[in-house]
């Protein structure tokens, strides 16, 4: 069973298709790719402070290692550690930076997959929401715009 909190941007879009696409799911539980490569993957999701503070830790550990302040192995074991720091806590990470940011946090939804999720939650949300058309984009399917497309209008007998 997989669990993902949804997150909305700041100023979401008007139209309630564009703003289900503005959404951010992020999963909770152990992510073994910042686990396994913390800085890069820091850097790819943003998170400056935290990745800040990975320097300075990191930074900490290879003084220790040069002043021989600590053995080698327990420094290992450290790094180690502090890379499973933050396997464990990169979801939180994640929407800690989003809050900073001024994103809210819509619910959590749980399901076997994934794509269940998603679909669960906008099964949902979506009936919850305006449906309101963006002015400059083409209407909608199924939107009434006030003119008579040609097809309409031939099926009905109206000659443009």
């Amino acid at each position: 069973m997989l669990t993902f909190t949804v997150h909305e941007p700041p100023h979401p879009p008007a139209d309630r298709i564009d703003r289900a696409e503005s959404l951010v799911f992020i999963k909770d539980g152990f992510s073994w790719t910042a686990a396994l490569f913390s800085p890069i993957w820091l850097l790819m999701h943003r998170l400056w402070w935290p990745l800040l503070g990975y320097v300075v830790v990191s930074g900490l550990f290879e003084l220790a290692r040069w002043s021989a302040a600590m053995g080698p192995g327990w420094l290992t074991l450290a790094g180690v550690a502090l890379h499973l720091l933050i396997g464990f806590e990169a979801d939180t990470l994640r929407r800690w930076a989003l809050d900073r940011r001024g994103w809210r946090t819509l619910g959590s939804v749980s399901d076997r997959n994934a794509a269940e999720c998603e679909r669960r939650f906008f099964q949902e949300w979506l009936p919850r929401q305006p449906l309101i058309a963006s002015a400059s984009g083409p209407s909608a399917p199924g939107v009434a715009t006030g003119r008579t497309t040609p097809i309409i209008g031939s099926l009905l007998g109206v000659r443009s």
